[in-house]
């Protein structure tokens, strides 16, 4: 579960992300706040894993709240503005992204699918000098019970492939065969271990290491193959946390 916290001095533009922010199952939503000062204050209480962040405020401006906020205090941030002429004073602030007002959409998901990847990496960093106690001790979902006619089977995560929605199911692939698992592909993509199962489109989750190859389309989607020769679509709306992974494995887009 990823603690969030929003401040805006624009009561629409806070509820409109605090509405966008309810669609998202793993997303808890610890504080809202319409200033630069009461945010400073209610931040060191709460010390979410992300703020949204509003950059010009009355008094006390998003990145002067930043600032103030001690680095092991300061949480991931997007922000939140009209403009873009700031990024070397955000970035240096434990900013990972900023949405232009009026936020779209696509952008929303693209940046929260950022915050994750990056909150997954802080949790699981083996090398951390201690652990990071808003973490939570929650495992992965290693197994999955699955029905085969009248008898259950068990199928390991290791040897999912790849999983696509079904309504308001969802389907493993597990070599040639399909099972239908009654669960839906949010709750999923919140269980399967980030390490090795990424999102690749609203409907389809695959195991990173699975992936053959990509082909890099014009309207920046991109096409995939796994290494049994399964195409699938790529959006992209995740097809930048897709590159890092792939390029941190040693493919290369074709």
């Amino acid at each position: 579960m990823i603690r969030v916290a929003v401040v805006d001095d624009e009561p629409l533009a806070r509820s409109g992300v605090i509405a966008r922010l309810a669609a998202h199952g793993d997303i808890a939503l610890v504080g809202e706040y319409g200033d630069g000062t009461s945010a400073l204050d209610g931040l060191r209480g709460e010390v979410p894993d992300l703020v949204f962040i509003d950059v010009q405020m009355p008094g006390m401006s998003g990145l002067e709240v930043l600032a103030a906020l001690p680095a092991t205090l300061r949480p991931m941030a997007i922000l939140l503005t009209a403009h873009d002429s700031f990024a070397v004073r955000a970035f240096e602030l434990n900013a990972i992204d900023y949405l232009l007002k009026p936020v779209d959409d696509d952008r929303f998901v693209e940046a929260l699918e950022r915050a994750r990847r990056l909150h997954a990496y802080r949790c699981m960093a083996p090398v951390a000098p201690e652990p990071d106690t808003r973490c939570g001790q929650s495992a992965y979902r290693t197994r999955f019970a699955v029905r085969i006619g009248r008898r259950t089977a068990f199928v390991d995560a290791t040897d999912v492939e790849w999983i696509e929605a079904d309504g308001d199911y969802a389907t493993l692939h597990v070599g040639a065969h399909a099972h239908l698992l009654r669960e839906s592909l949010n709750r999923l993509s919140r269980q399967l271990d980030p390490m090795h199962f990424i999102r690749v489109h609203r409907s389809t989750i695959v195991r990173i290491d699975r992936v053959a190859e990509l082909q890099p389309l014009s309207n920046r989607d991109a096409l995939l193959r796994l290494r049994d020769g399964t195409p699938m679509r790529a959006s992209r709306t995740y097809i930048e946390p897709l590159l890092e992974r792939l390029k941190g494995m040693g493919y290369a887009a074709r």
